[in-house]
């Protein structure tokens, strides 16, 4: 691998925030199944919670990704288990293009951190207290930065510094720009080649020329 990195460097993620408050939120709240018949995720954005956001009459909620406060932010703040059930790829695509660049929580389902990866978003944990007063601080400042800091593991605002955990593997790729894995077999490509070659069963022409 040469020194250029294969995807963007994320150390550290800045913006306003969003709080999203309640555990176990689902990947079918975050994106119901009827909009997940699309042949790209161009688009999905406009219906990430859509359920949560209207109801049965189509008139909105008070849902915060309704809330004209918030319109513009980039850091989701929630609480536990957020992103369980299916393992659905769509939910953290349509968070993204809503806006959302980073994800603050208690926890977060497995799967669904691992398909935040793989566009780039960071996902940070903290203990209950510390994203409850988070989200509080995010309703009463709904214009003010956050900093979610992947490098150092901490989240800042206002003038307080908070130790956030982030996992190994998903920390390093973040920061040394190798999230991307597409991007790194593209960077590797020779590398790939070879190997395809070294396969019994892919023949020359299988083998990728670009």
């Amino acid at each position: 691998m040469s020194d250029e990195q294969p995807a963007e460097r994320i150390e550290s993620v800045s913006g306003s925030g969003v709080p999203v408050r309640g555990n176990d939120i689902d990947t079918d709240q975050i994106i119901p199944a009827r909009f997940m018949k699309v042949i790209t995720f161009d688009g999905l954005g406009e219906y990430a919670f859509n359920d949560l956001r209207y109801d049965d009459t189509g008139e909105p909620t008070d849902h915060p990704f309704n809330d004209e406060r918030f319109q513009g932010a980039s850091i989701l703040v929630v609480n536990s288990n957020f992103g369980s059930g299916s393992s659905r790829e769509h939910a953290p695509q349509a968070l993204q293009r809503w806006g959302i660049d980073a994800i603050v929580g208690e926890s977060f389902a497995e799967i669904f951190a691992g398909n935040c990866l793989a566009l780039g978003m960071p996902t940070v944990t903290a203990d209950q207290e510390t994203v409850e007063t988070l989200q509080d601080w995010v309703e009463a400042n709904p214009d003010d930065e956050i900093t979610v800091d992947v490098a150092n593991a901490t989240v800042t605002y206002d003038e307080t510094t908070v130790d956030v955990s982030i996992g190994d593997s998903q920390q390093q790729a973040l920061v040394e720009g190798v999230w991307d894995t597409t991007a790194v077999m593209r960077h590797n490509l020779e590398q790939v080649r070879e190997t395809a070659r070294a396969l019994p069963y892919v023949s020359e022409s299988e083998v990728p020329s670009q």
